[in-house]
């Protein structure tokens, strides 16, 4: 069996033909050069592209900085940007494998200027745990980035004047999976009016991102329903099982 590679044969008749060339032009002999070092090269290419890759991911981060600022000094909402203590943009860095929304800041979020701080981000931040990630390996943002008066759900005109923003967010920090926390999360990212109970089990779609949904850590706490925590698991177990994860023992 022939495992020469054509392009072999093709480089070949490239070279006798200009060493036929320089000798009817009278040269009779060459100076012998070093071999190539193709492997040195190889390793210089590679790295090269490591540094390109790191450059394009510095430009990310600074772009989510850039936008950060751009939403500190939005008045689209007239209430929200009166009532406000601060915006709450987001935390973590871009090219995550995970990424987490839940519905808008918090009281404590507010005056901290970072999202799920208060008891509910206590709890998320077990669930994180829980599934093999620790909180600054994953991204957490909000469908708003400021906080409604009193803890009330977003209205839809103040969703949708934020949309743009999230939309940039996603796009820069280019999680490989989004898991929305709750009803408001979930309608408002991929658009519809479908509750928690039926969304739940499967995978949904944004811009090709596979989208999990489960109930919002608010939801679990002790004044609400924490029995849901089991549903909560199962939903994080399927999405382990998706991203090729191993799934924890549950302590």
């Amino acid at each position: 069996m022939n495992n020469t590679d054509p392009s072999d044969d093709s480089v070949r008749r490239q070279l006798l033909t200009r060493l036929r060339h320089l000798r009817n032009a009278g040269i009779e002999w060459l100076p012998r050069a070093a071999p190539l070092d193709f492997a040195a090269a190889s390793k210089t290419e590679a790295v090269a592209q490591e540094c390109s890759e790191g450059d394009l991911l510095e430009s990310r981060r600074l772009a989510l900085i850039t936008l950060a600022d751009e939403v500190k000094s939005c008045t689209r909402c007239a209430e929200l940007c009166s009532t406000r203590t601060q915006t709450v943009f987001g935390q973590g860095e871009p090219d995550v494998e995970l990424c987490f929304i839940g519905e808008a800041p918090g009281a404590e979020e507010d005056a901290q200027g970072i999202p799920f701080v208060g008891a509910a981000g206590q709890l998320l931040n077990r669930i994180i745990d829980a599934s093999g990630f620790r909180r600054e390996e994953v991204y957490i943002c909000n469908i708003l980035k400021c906080r409604p008066p009193g803890n009330r759900t977003p209205l839809p005109n103040e969703a949708a004047n934020c949309r743009g923003y999230l939309d940039r967010q996603l796009e820069l920090v280019r999680p490989k999976y989004i898991v929305a926390l709750g009803a408001c999360a979930a309608n408002n990212l991929l658009q519809n009016t479908i509750s928690v109970g039926k969304l739940r089990g499967r995978f949904h779609q944004y811009k090709d991102i596979p989208v999990m949904v489960t109930y919002h850590p608010a939801y679990l706490l002790p004044h609400r329903s924490p029995q849901s925590k089991r549903e909560v698991w199962e939903d994080m177990k399927m999405l382990l099982q998706k991203m090729g994860r191993p799934v924890p023992a549950k302590s």
